[in-house]
């Protein structure tokens, strides 16, 4: 268990390959249709050697549960990560919008030198990103969607 009565050293590089995998899954979800399963209505014929007969499966149950578990699942999720985002200082808010949230992907590059306004060095850039994944880190933990213990920088680099 992670005391956080301070707060914890994390590593830079992990920290961002996390939140960037957490971002990507995001615009998957925001992008990417939810397809619906569907009871097959045709039976076929399988096949049945002897085993278990106590097993009982109910084909229509599951695929309605589907249906409905996945996509709440993915709009709890995208809810999660918009309200964690929405937390952010202005900028950190604007990189993170604008560089792993919409749509079309934009280059670092883009961001610092045209959606900042007045623009940034790259240097400034870094330093707001990794603070926005620091505290996106601290949050999605505290909302139970990732654990910060693989993050938490070893002594040994210190």
């Amino acid at each position: 268990m992670i005391k956080l009565s301070s707060l914890p050293e994390l590593d830079r590089r992990r920290t961002q390959v996390t939140i960037e995998n957490m971002l990507e899954r995001y615009r998957i979800y925001k992008t990417v249709t939810f397809e619906a399963r569907e009871a097959a209505t045709t039976y076929s014929y399988n096949e049945r050697f002897h085993g278990p007969t106590h097993a009982v499966s109910d084909q229509t149950a599951s695929i309605a549960s589907y249906n409905v578990d996945v996509p709440a699942a993915r709009r709890g999720y995208c809810e999660a990560i918009d309200s964690v985002v929405d937390r952010l200082d202005k900028r950190e808010q604007q990189l993170v919008r604008e560089r792993y949230m919409r749509r079309d992907e934009m280059y670092d590059y883009t961001i610092y030198n045209h959606v900042f306004d007045p623009p940034v060095s790259k240097d400034t850039y870094v330093k707001i990103r990794s603070k926005a994944f620091y505290k996106m880190a601290l949050a999605l933990t505290d909302l139970g969607l990732m654990s910060l213990e693989a993050l938490i920088k070893d002594k040994s680099q210190r």
